[in-house]
């Protein structure tokens, strides 16, 4: 659960006795610190923490955070905008109650997603969480619909990195194969349990395709908590490992060329606790709202990828033919457009259909990859969008007269063009606001500067261990 509450100076109504109470709770069980956790523009997660008997002051008064951050690069240089990236001012950090939990694989540890407001208590206009949380808010008070979101995690399992950065897969067994399994095999139990214990519904986990890579789908929740539990589930990962003597990457591509790791997020409509994308009359089953609203994800695809594809590493692995969805194509079950109609088992469609978005990986910030996918489908539905043709098989294999029918068009190709795109398109500015549009493209710009140059492989190296 997340609160859909902005948080004020003196704290949300009764979560200074909440957190009180939580305090002392923690405290009697060993906790000894909360990680305060955000995510920034690039995509690196950014934490403070506080002494576990500074909770109550903290849901009270925020905890103290420059806004610089939201200009920061993966490499940690700053850029800036004409708002951001300055040394001046500061932000309140306020941790949301309702997802805090203790961290299973750190011991003494508790964790909590946090809000920024500024020290006027007004909403920080460069706040991802707000964003989406604002975004979900009024999706429900204009449309009278809610959604269900969960993101896809994919990582690679790694000796420890020397002082080159160097990748060594950790296991070597064939792709999907039970010989992985075995030789993860303590490392992934261990992994389910701590999710378990911090009660993370876990669907699947899996040896995936790409070297030492793996992956873990959780189940569908509110679009805030789907984000929250995203990261909370990457530090998971990340403390699992480690206590193994391993680490892991999420980077979107580890190696030069090859496979990456993904972060399709899978997203769906509702009205009065109704799937919207089950039990039409439209294409597989979608009523009309889903499907415009799938219709206006598929518009802005392009745009999107500067936010859902975020990092130079990203272009690496977004290649036709490996899976990855780089085209504006849609089709049931269609692995390889960039917007998958999952329909679910017979029987089951009613709770299981969705749209899958392929084009996302785990560089992205997810309150602005779900924020503006959201704002992407609104738009849809603002105009009765209708989804073009549908393609079968891989959209590479069409003719130029055919992909253009289908109105199918590979998706930007470097990072450069996807900023192009996503400067050219009102809706998504506009749905950020100023102030986040503009870090989005100063922070992409910097991130192109800073790999200028770069082959493939020092492009890869670069990114392998910053996510």
């Amino acid at each position: 659960m997340t609160t859909l509450a902005d948080p004020v100076p003196g704290g949300r109504p009764g979560d200074v006795e909440r957190a009180g109470a939580l305090s002392g709770e923690l405290s009697g069980r060993g906790v000894h610190g909360i990680v305060l956790a955000y995510v920034d523009t690039a995509g690196v997660g950014r934490v403070k923490t506080i002494p576990t008997a500074k909770l109550a002051s903290a849901a009270a008064w925020g905890v103290g955070m420059s806004p610089v951050f939201d200009t920061f690069l993966a490499n940690d240089s700053i850029v800036t905008t004409d708002v951001l990236g300055s040394p001046d001012g500061d932000l309140r950090l306020y941790p949301d109650l309702d997802p805090l939990v203790e961290l299973s694989a750190q011991p003494g540890w508790a964790w909590a997603p946090v809000d920024r407001i500024s020290q006027e208590g007004e909403r920080h206009p460069a706040c991802s969480r707000t964003f989406l949380r604002r975004t979900v808010r009024e999706a429900a008070e204009r449309h009278g619909i809610t959604f269900r979101a969960s993101i896809e995690i994919e990582w690679a399992v790694a000796r420890p990195p020397g002082v080159d950065g160097e990748f060594v897969p950790a296991v070597t067994g064939p792709a999907y194969g039970a010989t992985r399994q075995v030789e993860l095999s303590d490392c992934a139990a261990d992994l389910l349990a701590a999710l378990a214990r911090q009660g993370v519904e876990v669907d699947q986990l899996h040896p995936e395709y790409a070297a030492g890579q793996f992956e873990l789908s959780v189940a569908a929740l509110d679009p805030v908590a789907a984000a929250d539990r995203s990261v909370l589930v990457r530090q998971t990962i990340r403390a699992v490992a480690q206590r193994h003597g391993l680490a892991v990457s999420f980077a979107p591509a580890v190696l030069g060329q090859g496979v990456g790791n993904g972060g399709h997020v899978h997203l769906s409509v509702w009205r009065d606790g109704v799937n919207l994308h089950a039990g039409g009359d439209r294409r597989h089953g979608m009523r009309p709202e889903a499907e415009s609203f799938a219709a206006g994800v598929l518009t802005h695809l392009s745009a999107l990828t500067a936010v859902t594809a975020p990092s130079p590493a990203s272009h690496l692995r977004l290649r036709p033919s490996q899976w990855a969805g780089v085209f504006t194509a849609w089709g049931r079950e269609t692995r390889e457009a960039g917007l998958r109609v999952v329909t679910g088992t017979a029987g089951h469609h009613d709770q299981a259909a969705n749209l899958e978005v392929k084009p996302v990986d785990l560089a992205a910030n997810p309150y602005l990859a779900l924020g503006c996918l959201i704002a992407a489908g609104l738009d849809g539905l603002a105009s009765d969008a209708r989804l073009p043709e549908e393609t079968t098989g891989d959209p590479a294999r069409l003719s130029a007269r055919e992909a253009a029918a289908r109105g199918v068009r590979r998706l930007p190709t470097s990072l450069g063009e996807a900023v192009e795109e996503f400067r050219a398109n009102e809706p998504l500015r506009a749905a950020l606001g100023p102030v986040l549009a503009d870090a989005v493209i100063a922070v992409r710009q910097g991130e192109l500067a800073s790999v200028a140059g770069l082959d493939d492989d020092r492009v890869a190296a670069a990114y392998r261990w910053k996510y």
